[in-house]
């Protein structure tokens, strides 16, 4: 195996807002959105056959 890619940060950001109806009750709206570094994985590994190992930092 030969590696391609090694990069570390974030590859999605993720955002949940509440809010508030006017009936009282609330909703929990949901928002992800592809950083750069998502698309340097995406050209990296386009067409290969790859295996993805994902570590969280701390």
């Amino acid at each position: 195996m030969k590696e391609i890619f090694n990069e570390s940060g974030v590859f999605v950001k993720y955002e949940e807002k509440k809010v508030k109806m006017e009936n009282g009750h609330e909703l929990i709206h949901r928002s992800e959105e592809p950083t750069e570094l998502w698309w340097k994985l995406k050209e990296a590994v386009k067409g290969r056959k790859v295996r993805i190992v994902v570590y969280e930092e701390e």
